[in-house]
């Protein structure tokens, strides 16, 4: 923050101070009860222990910022110093309490994915299941929320980002079929262009796909579109709700004519969110998210659609049972989830298999390989399955994370890897227990997980609160120590020393890449013919892959089908390159513990270094009645640096794909070259012309590029931390350099407030020591508990 930043917020503010009033004791135990009772007993203690911190922090947060407002109101010379603490105040009170945690449900269609959401939320047929309906490729996400009622909220494509896609669905349909072309055959034609005729008839009508685009601006939608672009839908019970969600989600399969006004509207669906009530499964704070395997054909779509993967903290890639052994779709999905470990949020990464209950006994048994136990009822085999399920696909798994993330990534060091679970087993239990379906398993990683961050987000938070209050209270002391020049004049220089070794360090850090980039460039020179060949080259023929081929080039070399495989030339091509660089980067970025090349390591060294020679000057020169403006700013300087790692994060995604992105660029005069072919033999001229586009380009240094344009963005990363820590800590050297001023003599009584957050500091330790108390008297309860019993055999 910089020293001449305006003041934020100087008027009193009311409605801050009114966040903090609490109603009546009885209607407030409730509401928590209400909010908690997804945890166990055990749990809820701990919650709600925090949450008690946390909204005491908050008022002594709003009764200090009230304070200080109240006393600088219509002063037009306020010290920079009071300025920063104001801002800072503020910013602390009006932190969003709750910072959502994603779970990325990623799967193929079919793969059961919405069926394995109902069983965790406890609502069979809530959200629609494939069938002889195929649901939309847009993206839901479900969560719990604070209100009684089940709410959608049906978020539509702007006016601009429809006539994007409709551009391009036009485009993609004409000049397909010229006089002496490859006329397409009705029944060989691609997914994409059924369901690209399909959209133009939903919203025009029947014939509206052999209209130009032109026409089609012009005509009148047969749909209406709410000016928001946003449709709602509220309902008291889970089926009502479930009912008029259905036709926004999928593509009914009947005649036009049939078709509801709400299913007409579904191709300009962008995504869904729904809400449920509080719940006493799935706790408030926990997004569950049904992302489809391949994206989507249109622009804004696909881009949420990765933008999604990435903030999601951990990802399950969701396949069924009779896939998972000899499909590719889901190897596929765990190659883009590494991606996402890489450039976004996600940490942890499971398959979890789906419909295991699906299992004839007699094959079963006919193909099993004899053992030592031997299987006499349908629940044992699937059982026993399930296990080498585990077993099998586990140490494949981690053998893929060990070769693609960091020996320190936390995904790598998860003890369950692999779930198998049965959705329409929980809900009849006919062979396997509701434990045994591992429905109640998944639930549980999901509470662990909010837990966690939630005891880190509130330990972070009063940690920071503190370090406010400490100083608030030493502003209004008027003494200064004599030698209190000299300290700060003393810091200026150290920092500017480690600051310099900073930047260094974190050359150094990013160094570590250049070796693999260079040779996965060298790699990707040797293999992109092979690579682009295996691309264009379709075992089947060209016979309708020219239409696939069109879709590619139109969208500068990705192809999202809802069904088919995604299709990336720009990624395939640079695969070779992010095979080679992929352990380096994620050891640079790596969130586990630091390893020697660790960007954060490097940058918690700097602010150790500082914290410790603040406490030395502190102790030589005697800053025993000036300890609270010490120990600011040893807090300060964890919050400043703290705030880097969203900047990293933020940075890094586009860092990481700075190499595809690059070769797209290069490659796309020759994409759109490609897609203006027509005629005969387009296929053919299509691939010709991709090819020598490739090879053009390869020539004039195409990998190259990529390797300087991710290095270049390295350099800008560096740049950037640099310049915002000097202009962070020099803005709070000043801040400690400042000296009281009679003005504020009156804030004394700021030592309440101060007194106060120590006590509240002091609770965070108490609360972690009676955490691991009572999770040790939980363990032992569960250790002394008996089992479930089986469900009963069937007749």
């Amino acid at each position: 923050m910089a020293e001449t930043e305006d003041l934020v917020g100087l008027e009193p503010r009311p409605a801050v101070e009114d966040l903090f009033k609490a109603p009546t004791k009885k209607r407030r135990r409730s509401e928590r009860d209400q909010r908690f009772r997804a945890f166990p007993s055990v749990e809820q203690c701990s919650l709600k222990e925090y949450e008690k911190l946390e909204l005491r922090t908050r008022r002594v947060l709003s009764s200090t910022y009230q304070k200080l407002i109240q006393s600088v109101f219509l002063d037009d010379s306020i010290p920079n110093s009071l300025k920063y603490l104001i801002n800072r105040l503020l910013a602390l009170i009006e932190k969003p309490p709750l910072d959502p945690i994603y779970i990325g449900l990623f799967g193929s269609t079919g793969a059961g994915k919405s069926s394995l959401i109902n069983a965790i939320i406890q609502q069979e047929m809530f959200l629609p299941v494939s069938g002889e309906s195929i649901c939309t490729a847009c993206v839901v996400e479900v969560s719990s929320g604070c209100c009684e009622q089940y709410e959608a909220k049906i978020h539509l494509l702007s006016d601009q980002e429809w006539k994007e896609e409709l551009k391009n669905l036009t485009k993609l349909l004409h000049k397909t079929e010229d006089p002496g072309g490859e006329e397409a055959d009705p029944w060989d034609r691609d997914d994409m262009v059924e369901e690209a005729i399909r959209k133009l008839r939903m919203i025009y009508g029947a014939g509206a796909e052999r209209e130009h685009y032109e026409d089609l601006l012009r005509a009148r939608p047969k749909v209406k579109v709410p000016a928001s672009r946003v449709i709602t839908l509220r309902a008291e019970e889970a089926g009502e709700l479930s009912v008029k969600l259905d036709p926004y989600t999928r593509i009914q399969r009947r005649d036009e004519d049939e078709e509801s006004a709400e299913t007409r509207i579904w191709p300009l669906v962008k995504h869904v969110e729904v809400t449920l009530p509080r719940s006493a499964l799935i706790p408030a704070g926990v997004v569950l998210v049904d992302i489809p395997g391949t994206g989507d054909f249109n622009s804004k779509r696909d881009e949420m659609w990765k933008q999604t993967i990435d903030k999601c903290s951990a990802i399950w890639v969701v396949s069924d049972i009779e896939r998972v052994s000899g499909g590719r779709a889901h190897e596929d999905l765990l190659s883009e989830s590494f991606k996402a470990c890489q450039r976004g949020c996600c940490r942890d990464v499971a398959l979890v298999v789906t419909k295991t209950d699906k299992l004839h006994l007699q094959e079963y048994l006919r193909e099993r390989k004899p053992g030592n136990q031997t299987i006499q009822s349908q629940r044992e085999a699937i059982l026993e399955r399930n296990k080498a399920i585990k077993t099998q696909r586990g140490r494949i798994l981690k053998e893929k994370l060990k070769r693609r993330l960091p020996a320190d990534s936390k995904a790598r060091d998860a003890s369950d890897l692999v779930y198998t679970v049965s959705a329409q087993e929980y809900w009849q239990q006919a062979f396997l227990t509701e434990e045994e379906t591992e429905i109640p398993k998944l639930r549980e990683y999901i509470r662990k997980r909010l837990l966690d961050k939630q005891r880190r987000r509130v330990t972070k938070y009063i940690t920071e609160a503190f370090g406010l209050l400490l100083l608030t209270d030493s502003l209004c002391c008027t003494e200064n120590p004599p030698n209190e020049h000299s300290h700060v004049s003393g810091l200026r220089r150290f920092v500017e020393e480690k600051t310099e070794l900073l930047e260094r360090n974190i050359g150094q850090c990013f160094a570590h890449i250049e070796r693999p980039l260079r040779e996965g460039v060298l790699v990707a020179r040797a293999s992109y013919r092979r690579i682009l060949g295996a691309c264009l080259v379709r075992s089947k023929g060209n016979r309708g892959f020219h239409q696939t081929l069109k879709a590619v080039c139109l969208k500068n070399g990705i192809y999202a089908s809802r069904t088919l495989a995604r299709i990336n030339l720009n990624q395939a091509l640079t695969q070779p390159i992010y095979d080679q660089m992929d352990p380096a980067f994620g050891s640079i970025f790596s969130s586990g513990k630091p390893a020697g090349s660790a960007l954060m390591l490097h940058i918690d060294a700097f602010k150790h270094s500082l914290q410790e020679r603040m406490a030395e000057i502190g102790i030589r020169n005697g800053w025993k009645y000036d300890g609270y403006r010490k120990s600011f700013l040893i807090q300060e300087i964890s919050a400043i640096l703290g705030g880097l790692e969203g900047h990293i994060l933020r940075r890094k995604r586009k860092i990481y794909e700075s190499v595809s992105s690059s070769v797209q660029n290069d490659l796309k005069p020759c994409y759109e070259e490609a897609a203006q072919i027509t005629g005969k033999k387009a296929c053919a001229r299509m691939k010709d012309v991709i090819r020598r586009g490739v090879e053009r380009q390869v020539a004039e240094g195409m990998f190259e590029r990529a390797q300087e344009r991710m290095l270049h963005q390295f350099q800008q990363l560096k740049t950037g931390i640099t310049e915002k820590v000097k202009g962070s800590i020099a803005t709070m050297l000043t801040l400690a350099s400042s000296q009281g001023d009679a003005l504020y003599k009156e804030l004394a009584d700021v030592r309440t407030e101060y007194r106060e957050m120590e006590k509240l500091h002091r609770g965070l330790r108490e609360a972690a020591e009676n955490t691991l108390l009572r999770k040790g008297m939980q363990d032992f309860l569960l250790r002394m508990s008996p089992g479930k019993a089986a469900p009963p055999k069937p007749n």
